[in-house]
């Protein structure tokens, strides 16, 4: 049968897409002509989506939406179509972000930029805007990033709140993005963040030196049956690692960055300090 196949959700966000349909299929308990029927499509052409062999379209996406109760959310098919229709977003990252959006905690590192959970939409769309400029992106790509920057917000904020660890490099919050509004408001967000009831905030100060353990961003997913995942990228692809072995390692190397990081206390100082320079 075709859907014994093992599908490879880190090939391509085509694959992600299809390794995600699969197992929102799986978890209603549908088999492929069931949901063919709910979406007015093939069981033939629910299994070429699914295995990669055909890729979706708006049409297909919306159906789906429709069949699983997605419309108009955060993790709506449309949305993710539109993902691969822009070509904006490293290979991996779809498949991350749906898996994100359900993890009951959250650690992450980050390094030169603000990350995108944190990101205020001003910091967000100066950062794409610069992209846009070397001509790395399209306009259009640029703001499909700084909605999903929010998307991904939004499906955080949820009850009960998920735990968020956020590890920022100092280059973070050193490096100025946009005006100095945007930077002012970014710092109040950053402080705003520190406040909540369910958040960690640290700066890896410079001075750690070789003592800090990673040397690109990563994060680290705990879901509610505490099965863990991290999510790592390059400068050219993502990969979402689910193998439990490998990805403790990287989790006690976060514990190791949290222990040399300065506390959320002094962390909040730096920023404030910071913030001071930008009035």
């Amino acid at each position: 049968m075709v859907n014994v196949k093992q599908l490879n959700p880190d090939a391509s966000p085509q694959a992600a897409y299809g390794a995600r349909l699969r197992s929102a299929r799986e978890a209603r308990g549908w088999k492929q002509d069931e949901l063919a029927e709910r979406v007015g499509y093939s069981g033939r052409h629910i299994s070429a989506v699914e295995t990669g062999r055909k890729p979706p379209t708006l049409r297909f996406s919306r159906a789906l939406d429709a069949a699983f109760g997605l419309a108009g959310s955060g993790e709506s098919f449309e949305r993710t179509w539109a993902d691969i229709r822009n070509g904006s977003l490293l290979e991996g990252f779809p498949e991350y972000v749906t898996h994100e959006g359900r993890a009951v905690e959250v650690r992450l590192y980050e390094v030169g930029v603000i990350p995108g959970l944190l990101q205020t939409p001003e910091y967000a769309a100066a950062l794409e805007a610069d992209a846009v400029r070397r001509e790395a992106i399209t306009p259009e790509q640029a703001q499909e990033r700084v909605s999903l920057a929010s998307r991904r917000q939004d499906a955080l904020n949820r009850s009960p709140s998920p735990l968020i660890h956020a590890v920022l490099d100092e280059s973070c919050v050193r490096r100025p993005m946009g005006n100095s509004a945007v930077t002012n408001e970014q710092f109040d967000r950053l402080l705003k963040f520190a406040e909540m009831p369910n958040t960690v905030l640290q700066v890896a100060p410079f001075s750690m030196g070789a003592r800090r353990p990673f040397s690109l961003p990563v994060t680290v997913l705990t879901m509610a049956d505490r099965s863990i995942m991290s999510y790592a990228e390059s400068a050219q692809r993502g990969h979402l690692e689910r193998n439990s072995a490998a990805v403790m390692l990287i989790l006690k190397a976060y514990h190791q960055l949290q222990a040399e990081a300065l506390s959320q206390a002094a962390s909040v100082v730096m920023i404030e300090e910071l913030r001071k320079g930008f009035q």
